[in-house]
């Protein structure tokens, strides 16, 4: 059987997006150090061995295979102007036939968090799952009471479409998340919610 190895890696005016190496594990083990108290309270529990290298080797292959198989695009955030590692976005649950959507979901250290940065890595994304993999639909979910989020999703194209009861276990209890999407051919306005 052939194996397709697919590169991907996307510029911005800020950043390079690319899939995550090996030598980034001190990079990234140090920076989700450094934010765990700033992420945590928004993400799944972390498992006991979440900041040790084999866990991110599972990670560096899991990207590998998601990235060729088209079941996912896990890509890290990498400051142009100093190569800085800064937080990563993956288009995941990538649906094909009928489907054709993904899901996004995404993290940023929060020493460079309300800097705009991760707008420029969603604006970059969405353009590649809609222009490159000819997805049609894409989906994410935040807990209501991120208000940074929210307002992150709204200002890059997501609109609301409701609430998803017991969406994900964070901090080990089920919680309700507020869900967004965005369409390639979007014609459906504004939405404002409380």
């Amino acid at each position: 059987m052939l194996r397709i190895k697919r590169k991907v890696r996307l510029e911005t005016e800020r950043l390079s997006l690319r899939p995550p190496i090996h030598s980034d594990f001190r990079a990234w083990a140090n920076l989700r150090y450094e934010s765990a108290d700033f992420l945590t309270k928004w993400e799944p529990t972390w498992a006991s061995n979440h900041l040790t290298r084999k866990a991110f080797t599972n990670r560096v292959y899991w990207a590998q295979r998601s990235i060729s198989g088209d079941t996912a695009v896990p890509l890290f955030l990498e400051r142009r102007e100093d190569g800085a590692l800064m937080g990563a976005i993956t288009l995941d649950n990538i649906r094909r036939g009928p489907a054709q959507s993904g899901t996004l979901g995404y993290w940023i250290g929060h020493h460079y968090a309300r800097h705009g940065y991760m707008s420029e890595a969603i604006a970059a994304m969405v353009h590649y799952a809609f222009e490159r993999m000819d997805l049609s639909r894409l989906e994410a979910a935040c807990l209501p009471e991120n208000k940074a989020s929210r307002g992150l999703l709204e200002r890059t194209g997501f609109k609301y479409e409701g609430v998803a009861q017991a969406y994900l276990q964070i901090d080990g209890r089920w919680r309700s998340h507020v869900l967004y999407s965005a369409l390639r051919m979007d014609r459906r306005g504004r939405t404002d919610v409380g």
